[in-house]
């Protein structure tokens, strides 16, 4: 049998859900539509470009604990040309901390309490009981995989698990940014608008940004899009009267950073939207 495959069904015996991993360590499609990785290796979650299979096809969507399927003929072909087992941190109720060099793995060892940990080609991972969101990048050379996102494994690692620490949980929370609005977006705030203001209060106005903000800070996928559609109603609305101000425009770019977008692509987002309205 396969090494890989045995590797695989032993695993899943033991509840950890698993997948191969071609060389480089892409996930295989399953279906014929993400043979070759053709739909960019994303399962079907419902955003632009990810793959439409009817059921999620591969990645960390694939993970299973069905020895049937792992051991079907489906997968057979994966098993011969597979280059590495991964898991899902997340369905086993687990979080990894990837530590990818000497740096990342000094910083853990001086603020994160001990737990099992593995050791990779670059750095370690760091294995805790728990789960939280998936972030890339939290720190210099720090991911944490845990729900929707796969590991390598590596094997069984050295000392015990604990619990997932809230030092971990925090690595995860974005720190509200404070805006920074490029010089040229000052210059497209909709006071250009001459059109007669139709609103019969302020509250009208302040609602609609409120509203506004929470579209964007309760976006879970399609972050970028979400703001620019955001930013497009808000404008449909109050661009053309004059009454949006800096200060609103402040509002809605502080949302958007807050979720991750970089002041660019809201400026950029801002005059798309300016754009497509004719403002």
């Amino acid at each position: 049998m396969n090494e890989y495959l045995s590797t695989a069904l032993r695993l899943a015996a033991d509840g950890l859900p698993v997948l191969p991993l071609r060389k480089g360590k892409v996930p295989f499609g399953n279906c014929p539509a993400c043979a070759q990785n053709a739909c960019g290796g994303r399962p079907n979650m419902k955003i632009p470009g990810a793959c439409t299979c009817p059921h999620p096809c591969h990645g960390w969507a694939a993970a299973t604990i069905d020895l049937h399927v792992i051991n079907s003929a489906t997968w057979a072909r994966a098993w011969r040309e597979a280059a590495v087992v991964a898991y899902h941190p997340g369905g086993a109720g687990l979080t990894v901390v990837d530590l990818d060099n000497p740096a990342a793995v000094a910083w853990a060892g001086r603020t994160l309490p001990p737990t099992q940990t593995v050791a990779t080609t670059r750095g370690e991972h760091w294995i805790y009981r728990g789960t939280m969101r998936s972030v890339n990048a939290v720190r210099d050379g720090v991911d944490i995989k845990s729900t929707m996102a796969y590991a390598r494994w590596l094997g069984l690692g050295t000392g015990t698990m604990t619990a997932l620490p809230d030092v971990v949980r925090a690595l995860a929370v974005k720190k509200p940014s404070k805006v920074r609005l490029a010089p040229q977006a000052i210059t497209v705030l909709a006071r250009a608008g001459n059109g007669e203001c139709r609103h019969r209060t302020p509250t009208y106005l302040d609602r609609g940004i409120a509203m506004a903000e929470q579209r964007i800070t309760e976006a879970r996928e399609a972050v970028h899009a979400t703001v620019y559609r955001t930013f497009l109603a808000v404008l449909s609305v109050h661009g053309r009267c004059g009454c949006l101000t800096e200060a609103h425009m402040a509002r809605l770019f502080t949302a958007a950073q807050t979720k991750g977008e970089s002041p660019r692509h809201c400026t950029d987002a801002w005059a798309n939207a300016r754009i497509r309205l004719g403002l």
